[in-house]
């Protein structure tokens, strides 16, 4: 009697419920204010369009009292934590300049030894890749779970936000 009354109450939940999974979004905008405290926010809502980050605000998702479990918050790492959920000690990237054991020199975090098809402008390996990022992050996973039909775009002032922050497959 009692499996009957679990499976019923079960079936019930279901049903009310549903378990549908939701509605895949259209867009995903993920936004970082380097060296921006959140509660600017706040601050300056009166300041900001109704367009902007009011509704980011409104209609997106917040996230309030987070904090890194690690040390330096260096843009690399940052980005690539961000992104990938991960610690520096999983995705990899340690810093914006790390120590490469292989050369025995420190080296930029997305530098790459590549050379670049076509662009005779840029010398032989001065290409920046996401090769040293260990991990995947968001991007890499909505192009793997939608069989590369999401499009990855990353758009920053600096290359390693840019770079990180899209992963390995952007576009």
């Amino acid at each position: 009697m009692k499996k009957k009354l679990f499976v019923l109450s079960f079936l019930l939940i279901y049903y009310f419920t549903g378990f549908a999974q939701p509605d895949r979004p259209r867009l995903v905008v993920g936004v970082v204010v380097d060296q921006m405290r959140p509660d600017y926010l706040t601050r300056f809502y009166g300041e900001f369009g109704n367009g902007g980050f009011k509704r980011l605000m409104s209609s997106g998702y917040m996230m309030w009292n987070v904090h890194y479990n690690y040390i330096p918050t260096y843009t690399g790492p940052g980005h690539a934590s961000i992104y990938s959920g991960a610690t520096p000690r999983y995705h990899g990237i340690i810093g914006n300049d790390m120590y490469d054991r292989d050369t025995k020199k420190t080296s930029y975090c997305v530098k790459d030894t590549f050379n670049i098809v076509g662009n005779a402008k840029m010398s032989e390996g001065t290409g920046m890749s996401p090769r040293r990022m260990i991990a995947t992050n968001i991007g890499d996973e909505l192009k793997i779970c939608t069989n590369k039909q999401s499009r990855v775009i990353s758009i920053s002032l600096k290359d390693r936000a840019a770079i990180l922050s899209a992963g390995h497959m952007a576009d």
